[in-house]
């Protein structure tokens, strides 16, 4: 196991810690792009004037924060780059499932959207959380000052879908009807 080695107050260049943090960002920067298209379905889903809405300005400020990953990787000097995030996919099919297992137009279908939608939410939590950590251990003052605003914009939208779930769609998804159709 190895010693992170300072350099001037910073961790070397080419530290576990920092490829292991480069790695983390090209993954985030995926999943956010996957994000972006996803709330889009996820929006014409949804039958709550209340979700439709946090699922169109959600989707905007995952633009934000993609353009703010962007800034992350010039502030490290390194390029853009994306590499698949399993974990994102894997949230997004979830979705797409629910959509599929749900019927059009029930608090049923918005509360399962909320549930993938809050999937999404804590996932970058624990990684915007964890990414901003590493890029104050490597002395990235800026990556880290940015990552933080992209992690609190995520804990809101999370307290807002929750928010969205209390005021009524968990209720009345509740009180809707199995159906129990032969296909």
């Amino acid at each position: 196991m190895g010693t992170e080695v300072f350099v001037n107050n910073r961790v070397s260049t080419n530290s576990k810690l920092r490829e292991l943090f480069v790695d983390q960002l090209k993954d985030i920067y995926w999943a956010e792009n996957k994000l972006i298209k996803a709330l889009d379905k996820m929006r014409d889903a949804a039958t709550s004037p209340k979700l439709k809405s946090a699922f169109t300005t959600h989707r905007e400020e995952t633009i934000g924060q993609v353009r703010r990953l962007e800034s992350v990787f010039a502030s490290i000097a390194e390029p853009v780059d994306s590499t698949k995030c399993p974990a994102m996919a894997g949230i997004v099919e979830e979705a797409n499932d629910i959509m599929d297992d749900t019927d059009e137009g029930t608090s049923q279908r918005d509360a399962g959207l909320v549930i993938a939608a809050q999937k999404a939410e804590h996932y970058e939590i624990a990684t915007y959380g964890s990414l901003a950590q590493r890029a104050e251990v490597l002395g990235y003052s800026q990556a880290k000052e940015l990552l933080r605003t992209t992690l609190d914009e995520e804990k809101a939208a999370d307290h807002t879908l929750t928010g969205i779930a209390k005021s009524g769609i968990n209720y009345e998804a509740a009180m809707e009807e199995e159906r129990n159709d032969v296909k």
